[in-house]
């Protein structure tokens, strides 16, 4: 092939790449600057069916894709050059890998020729991402390599694929076509009906796993007291129909976080704190089987209850076949979606409503943390508290890692009603989570709101960048309680080296931050101020930032004191 036409079949392939992916059911391409990842680049932005983000932090892109592929349940494509821009985006594909996360890379890359020479921008791309990414090399665009031949490799890649993929796309220069004169009609022949069709070259039946007990191993299953537990859910996953579930079984429904179903009046949702209690953790030993649902649990109590309950049984649901169980259990795995486990003919339980006084104690709790957080002095709980109970069907809430997540799941209110929760706890990292929920935003255009710490925020700050590209209300609130408070928590030898070595004050605030993004900003530091600013950001088109000034040990004082009653009462 003459060289001046290899800029030309660069963007050729880019182009067949892009369409085929938006074949494939991709709906978001995330693109960041770059000179050899150009035939990519060129071919999405003429391509109609897809619609591109950019941003010029890597880090930051990647999990703006994250937030677009939870949101939509549909892969997003990333479009990165070559170099330490593809290694930015790491951490986001380690987050996309652990919890089941389709981001599809794009990395430009130098052709072999170019790589361990010295030549610039180049490192070793292929398997960068080691096991959390499944990997694709393509050789540099030749003739000789038939059409064809690309396409079906894309679909097999991406076809069914829950998790990450890395398509490593090696370009020789010139990237730049001067003009488009080359004819590649002789070339695209072997495309047959694929050119004026709308789906992929080849197109794979949905791979589906599903295993379901008999009917007399439900029946041996129910008879005696257990338990429902709902992890980590999907609001896609219907997880409603453990409630159902629940009722017909006569068995106490425990929820975690990110199940969907914390703040459910027909659930048990306060169960950390609950496992504080004597007369709580002396019903729920009674137990004898446990039916969980989904996994990655956030309260170490439940999470230690679980472990060390001496179970008859022990089922896990989950729509994949993976393992989620640190404690190394032995049970039975179900594969299937949870709608279709939970309408199986479930007969009564042996034991009906055998654990109905945890119901009276759970509401005790709520109305403890009415009394002593709502009613209480100002803190991180109560506005978590606020903004749990201001959420509707139609709104969405994103809560940071570290201390925010903890204080949902602790006390959460119960409501009659709950939005959509989105968390990052694959790897649990503070990394991303303002550019995550920035993604969640942007797909439906929901109301959104983002909790977050300080640190997390400082971490992730120039992702205000593409926080303001959000059309819709999108609140940002940072609590700030100068520095990695959690660690109030943990049982650090003494206080100097907490102050000095984990929780890092830094005397910093975020309304310069704001201001240089041109993003509205209030700081507040009484609950009034509180909920008249978040009414106002939660009617305002676009991103704002409401900052919460809190002392560095109210947090965590307050969890120790609630901690002490429930214990004694």
């Amino acid at each position: 092939m003459q060289i001046e036409k290899t800029a030309e079949l660069n963007l050729l392939w880019g182009t067949l790449i892009l369409e085929e992916l938006a074949r494939l059911g991709v709906q978001h391409v995330c693109m960041a600057p770059g000179s050899r990842s150009t035939p990519l680049t060129l071919a999405a932005a003429k391509q109609i069916k897809l619609k591109q983000h950019l941003h010029f932090d890597e880090r930051g892109l990647g999990f703006m894709a994250l937030g677009l592929a939870k949101a939509s349940q549909a892969p997003v494509a990333i479009i990165t050059t070559s170099g330490t821009a593809v290694a930015n985006l790491y951490p986001a594909i380690i987050e996309a890998w652990l919890t089941q996360v389709p981001l599809i890379v794009l990395s430009g890359d130098r052709p072999p020729e170019l790589i361990d020479c010295g030549a610039n921008q180049a490192i070793i791309q292929p398997a960068i991402f080691a096991q959390y990414a499944k990997q694709i090399n393509l050789p540099t665009p030749e003739v000789s390599i038939r059409p064809e031949a690309l396409l079906t490799t894309l679909d097999d890649a991406i076809s069914n694929q829950t998790q990450p993929v890395h398509i490593n796309c090696m370009y020789r220069e010139p990237l730049y076509p001067s003009t488009m004169s080359a004819n590649f009609t002789k070339y695209l022949s072997t495309l047959g009906n694929w050119q004026h069709a709308s789906h992929p070259y080849v197109q794979y039946g949905h791979a589906k796993q599903q295993s379901l007990p008999s009917q007399d191993g439900l029946a041996r299953f129910v008879h005696g007291k257990g338990v429902i537990i709902a992890g980590t859910l999907a609001p896609e996953e219907c997880p409603e129909a453990l409630v159902l579930l629940s009722q017909k079984l006569g068995w106490p429904l425990l929820t975690d976080a990110q199940s969907q179903l914390r703040q459910h009046p027909s659930a048990i949702g306060n169960i950390d704190q609950l496992l504080h209690h004597p007369k709580a953790k002396a019903i729920l030993q009674q137990a004898e089987r446990v039916l969980i649902f989904g996994g990655r649990l956030l309260s170490k109590r439940l999470m230690t209850y679980l472990a060390e309950q001496k179970w008859k049984s022990y089922w896990q649901v989950l729509p994949h076949q993976t393992r989620l169980d640190p404690s190394h259990s032995a049970k039975q795995v179900w594969h299937c979606e949870l709608a279709t486990f939970a309408s199986q003919p479930w007969p009564r339980s042996s034991e009906v409503n055998w654990a109905l006084e945890l119901i009276q104690l759970n509401d005790k709790l709520e109305t403890l943390f009415q009394q002593q957080i709502d009613n209480g002095e100002f803190g991180e709980a109560l506005v978590i508290r606020t903004i749990a109970k201001a959420q509707q069907k139609t709104q969405q809430l994103f809560i940071g890692n570290s201390l925010p997540v903890r204080l949902y799941d602790m006390f959460a209110p119960i409501t009659p009603e709950q939005g959509v929760t989105y968390t990052n706890r694959g790897a649990s990292g503070i990394d991303g989570l303002l550019a995550t929920a920035s993604g969640v935003a942007m797909h439906k255009g929901l109301a959104t709101t983002l909790v977050i710490g300080d640190i997390s925020a400082l971490h992730d700050l120039n992702s205000l960048a593409i926080a303001r590209t959000v059309a819709s209300p999108f609140v940002v609130v940072i609590l700030n309680n100068d520095g990695g408070n959690i660690f109030n928590l943990l049982p650090v030898p003494d206080e100097k080296l907490r102050s000095e070595y984990y929780r890092l004050a830094h005397g910093l605030e975020f309304g310069y931050g704001a201001a240089m993004f041109g993003l509205p900003y209030n700081q507040v530091d009484d609950i009034e101020s509180f909920k008249e600013a978040y009414l106002d950001a939660l009617s305002y088109d676009g991103a704002s930032v409401i900052e919460v000034s809190i002392a560095q040990d109210q947090a965590s004082s307050q969890i120790a004191k609630l901690a002490s009653w429930v214990k004694q009462n």
